[in-house]
C-alpha cells in the first residue's frame, strides 16, 4: 500500500513537473497564432482571432531555407570532423602507453575548463589574418572547442577494446590506418553517438562564434533570430511565429535521434 501511494506521488510530481516545463512552449506556440491584440488581451488563453500571417512574414524575414542549410551545413560537418579527428586521436592515445600520452591526453582534458571568451579576441584575429573568417574557419574552430571532449570520451571508450583485435589484424598485413577504420571505429559506434549528440546542441544553437565569423551571406538560424527579435522585439506575435519555426528542426532532430539516445545512455550505464 505504502509502495503504491509512494508511486502516485511521484507520478503527480512527475506530471507538474512536466507541464511546468512545457508551458513556454505553451505560451510560444499558442501567442504565435494571435493579432498583437489578442497577445496582450489574454497571454495564456487560446486566441479568438487565429492568424497565420505571422507564420508567413516571419518565413520571409528569416530567409528560413538559407539560414537553415547553413546551419545544417555547418553542424553536419563540423560534427562529422569532430568524431572522426577524435577518435582517431583518441584510439592513438590509448595504444601509446607513455608518459608523453597521458601528458598530452590531460592538456586535452584541461583545455575543456578554457572559456571560449578567454581566446575570442586572438582567435578571430589569427584567423582574420589567414582569410579563414568563412564556414571553414568556423568548422575548424567548432574542432578545436569540441574536440576535447570527445577525445576524452572516445579514451575512455577504447578502454574496453581489447589490444589483441590490433594484433590479430597487425598479422594479417592491416596498417594501422585499417586496424582503426575497419575494426576499432565501428565499434565506438554508441560513444560516437554519444560524442555527436553532445555536439550537436551547442553547435546549434551557437550564437556568439558565427556572429564573429560568419558574413551576411552564411547566417545560421540562432543568427537570423538574433536580429529577427531584436527587430521585432515589440511586434511579439512576429517573434514568437520566428521563435516556433526556429525550432522545429531541432524537434525533427531528436525525434529521430531519441533511439540513438536511449542507447547511448544505456551503453554508458552497462560499462
Amino acid at each position: 500500500m505504502k509502495n503504491k501511494s509512494n508511486k502516485i506521488i511521484l507520478s503527480i510530481i512527475g506530471i507538474a513537473l512536466g507541464l511546468l516545463w512545457l508551458f513556454p512552449f505553451y505560451l510560444m506556440v499558442v501567442n504565435s497564432f494571435k493579432t498583437p491584440k489578442g497577445i496582450f488581451t489574454d497571454v495564456i488563453g487560446f486566441p479568438l482571432e487565429t492568424t497565420f500571417e505571422n507564420y508567413k512574414n516571419a518565413f520571409v524575414e528569416l530567409d528560413f531555407f538559407k539560414s537553415l542549410f547553413n546551419s545544417v551545413l555547418i553542424t553536419v560537418v563540423s560534427i562529422l570532423v569532430i568524431i572522426f579527428c577524435s577518435s582517431m586521436a583518441a584510439y592513438v592515445l590509448a595504444r601509446t602507453k607513455t608518459k608523453m600520452s597521458m601528458i598530452v591526453l590531460m592538456i586535452f582534458v584541461a583545455a575543456m575548463l578554457i572559456p571560449f571568451q578567454s581566446v575570442m579576441i586572438p582567435l578571430v584575429s589569427i584567423f582574420g589574418n589567414v582569410g579563414m573568417l568563412n564556414k571553414v574557419g568556423l568548422i575548424f574552430m567548432y574542432l578545436g572547442f569540441g574536440g576535447s571532449l570527445s577525445i576524452f570520451l572516445f579514451h575512455g571508450a577504447m578502454g574496453g577494446i581489447p589490444v589483441s583485435l590490433d594484433e590479430a589484424a597487425l598479422i594479417d598485413g592491416a596498417s594501422k590506418f585499417q586496424i582503426f577504420t575497419k575494426i576499432i571505429f565501428p565499434l565506438l559506434m554508441p560513444i560516437s553517438v554519444t560524442s555527436g549528440i553532445l555536439n550537436v546542441i551547442w553547435i546549434w544553437n551557437d550564437y556568439l562564434l558565427p556572429s564573429l565569423i560568419l558574413g551576411k551571406a552564411d547566417e545560421t538560424i540562432p543568427l537570423k533570430m538574433f536580429y529577427f527579435f531584436g527587430q521585432y522585439t515589440k511586434q511579439w506575435h512576429l517573434a514568437l511565429a520566428g521563435l516556433t519555426i526556429a525550432i522545429i528542426p531541432v524537434i525533427i532532430f531528436y525525434f529521430f535521434a531519441q533511439k540513438y539516445i536511449i542507447e547511448g545512455v544505456a551503453e554508458g550505464a552497462v560499462k
